[in-house]
């Protein structure tokens, strides 16, 4: 599927193919081949065991230069997939360990290697700061200093990652309070393993505008409703839903359910080389599981553009490019 695309939910580090990582492990001499299966492919057998090789993954990734390659890497990939604007969670936690100074010498890296993609003509990329959940309340605010005290052109947004079942939305009111002060736009994974309930807390307690995963909120229909009027945006992951085992297949994932409801959904690919997939495939396989066609497709893409934490006249360069695509 050719057609230009936006991604609002990626996770950088997530998005490291497994050649890139054991390319950067075998020039540091760290061996890492615990962490991939025999053929190659990152390996673990739960959503707790993802974590752990996820964060094994980035430890690798221990200079600015090594988020300017992985950032080169990503925008390739992207631009290949036709995707046209993406926003990716990077963490002040693994970039210079919530040190602003040193943070700030990462992100001058990374927002070089991103310019040079979108001066080629390649994909747009914007940063969304993200706190690791699990790593404690406290720990997030030194990441939200950083998304403010750098927000700007390149960091846009403030979410939050990591296991939902460390503490709860309210306990991280503080970071998204500075984020809010800041201009930036807020985000926070909620109902995928939290359950309905971890949605609603998240759209009330933290003052989020959007949702990353949120399918979970199709067990509560009066919680449906309610996104619907609101107009809260998930920012849906399907292929991410299925290789964790949160739904069997394609077709038993609520994202039609939720859509046909009018809860404005989107597509992304959250950890693409980890779930084995990419988002051309996401799309071919929401095709072939609810018979979707061009014109869904380019609604859930205009529904993407307004949702972006871009600025109004990327927004707007996106929405014409929409517009004038052949789907």
């Amino acid at each position: 599927m050719t057609f230009p695309k936006i991604e609002l939910h990626l996770h950088l580090e997530g998005a490291a193919p497994p050649a890139f990582i054991r390319g950067i492990a075998a020039e540091k001499g760290v061996d890492l081949s615990r962490i991939f299966n025999e053929a190659g492919a990152y390996a673990y057998g739960d959503f707790l065991e993802f974590l752990k090789v996820y964060e094994a993954a980035t430890a690798v990734l221990s200079t600015p230069e090594d988020y300017a390659r992985l950032i080169a890497v990503v925008t390739e990939d992207l631009t290949e997939q036709g995707a046209i604007y993406a926003e990716t969670f990077i963490s002040p936690d693994f970039c210079g360990g919530g040190d602003l100074a040193a943070w700030r010498e990462y992100l001058q890296a990374m927002q070089e290697a991103a310019a040079r993609s979108e001066a080629q003509g390649g994909v747009i990329l914007k940063g969304i700061v993200t706190p690791i959940r699990h790593f404690g309340p406290e720990r997030a605010k030194a990441p939200a200093l950083c998304a403010a005290e750098t927000a700007g052109d390149f960091i846009v947004g403030l979410g939050l990652a990591g296991d939902e079942g460390v503490g709860r939305p309210r306990d991280y009111i503080w970071a998204f309070d500075c984020a809010r002060e800041a201009g930036l736009r807020l985000t926070c994974h909620a109902g995928e393993w939290g359950g309905p309930a971890s949605v609603r807390a998240a759209v009330e307690d933290l003052g989020v505008e959007r949702i990353g995963h949120g399918v979970r909120a199709i067990e509560d229909p009066a919680l449906v409703d309610w996104l619907a009027e609101r107009g809260t945006v998930l920012e849906v992951c399907p292929g991410s839903n299925v290789a964790l085992g949160l739904y069997r297949d394609y077709s038993r994932h609520p994202i039609a359910r939720l859509r046909d409801a009018g809860v404005r959904v989107t597509v992304s690919t959250d950890d693409p080389p980890f779930f084995h997939t990419t988002l051309s495939r996401e799309y071919e396989r929401l095709a072939d599981a609810f018979h979707w066609g061009s014109e869904d497709f380019a609604a859930l893409n205009r529904v993407a553009a307004e949702a972006a934490f871009c600025d109004a006249k990327t927004r707007d360069d996106l929405l014409k490019k929409l517009g004038d695509a052949d789907v």
